[in-house]
């Protein structure tokens, strides 16, 4: 494991022991690594929900739940609520600094009927803070937040439906 695992991994085992929720990291995919010139900046826990709403295909006759965007509340390692992560996506503390991402990377969640791991480019907006100089963003620990596999049909289409969610986003600067 090299040194950014192992530092994600303790910070993370950190968390989760103060949050009592998920198993520990101890390592990811190798494609989800960050680069070698970014450094951990801080680890945050997301709870809250993955929105789908029910949409035609494109050029089809049925309907499926698409993505429509994460609300959650994030917390510090004490559990003390920090800032919130929505549609974007997008991570905005309560010290004014906030970050929009685009995924670079995915893997699958070693826990079915979780949401995927994700490494995310992260580029920082807002007020100078905390998350000013981050410049990636893994998606880590995640426990649900899968679409439904059913109850979309051409009746329901326009519906929404809320999933719930838990999941570590690990902050990295150069």
């Amino acid at each position: 494991m090299n040194r950014i695992n192992h530092l994600t991994a303790t910070l993370a085992g950190v968390l989760l022991a103060g949050a009592c929720a998920n198993p520990v990291v101890v390592s990811v995919p190798k494609n989800l690594e960050p680069a070698p010139d970014e450094a951990l900046r801080m680890v945050a826990r997301a709870k809250g929900v993955q929105l789908y709403e029910c949409r035609t295909k494109a050029g089809a006759a049925e309907a499926e739940w698409a993505f429509v965007g994460p609300e959650a509340d994030l917390f510090d390692v004490r559990g003390r609520t920090i800032g919130r992560h929505g549609a974007g996506p997008t991570w905005e503390l309560a010290d004014g600094s906030a970050v929009r991402a685009t995924v670079k990377e995915r893997a699958d969640a070693p826990l079915y009927g979780a949401i995927p791991w994700l490494l995310l480019a992260a580029k920082p907006y807002g007020a100078e803070g905390e998350l000013s100089k981050v410049s990636s963003i893994q998606r880590v620990n995640t426990v649900g937040g899968v679409a439904p596999t059913g109850g979309c049909d051409r009746t329901k289409v326009g519906q929404p439906v809320r999933v719930a969610y838990t999941a570590d986003y690990v902050f990295f600067a150069r």
